[in-house]
């Protein structure tokens, strides 16, 4: 069996205020809205995060991205509006903070994350 993508979703209670809280995120607009409810980011050629309108299922998803560097990134979202908590350490020269979008998912940005 092989995989192509890896498609992270984010199920949310309404779909537009989520669109604005992740257009902030990433700095631009949805790479695809191809349904009622659903907004693409392609976060790299074979990664996406969906935000995804289902109120039943909102605010427990966790998805981790990898940034080149964090202190940068952690800046970018304070001037959109976006505000981290702590920024951690973590072992081998890992460091972490997470941003949370209004309902509560929690998007985590992870600089130097080891690959073994």
């Amino acid at each position: 069996m092989s995989f192509t993508h890896v498609l992270a979703v984010a199920p949310v209670m309404a779909i537009e205020p989520a669109v604005e809280w992740y257009e902030r995120l990433f700095g631009r607009p949805a790479d695809a809205r191809p349904m009622d409810g659903l907004a693409d980011w392609h976060v790299s050629p074979h990664a996406w995060l969906q935000v995804f309108q289902s109120p039943e299922q909102a605010g427990g998803t966790l998805v981790n991205l990898a940034v080149d560097d964090l202190d940068r990134t952690l800046s970018e979202l304070a001037g959109r509006g976006i505000t981290a908590g702590e920024t951690l350490p973590g072992s081998r020269g890992v460091r972490f903070a997470a941003v949370h979008d209004p309902d509560g998912n929690r998007i985590t940005l992870v600089e130097n994350p080891v690959a073994d």
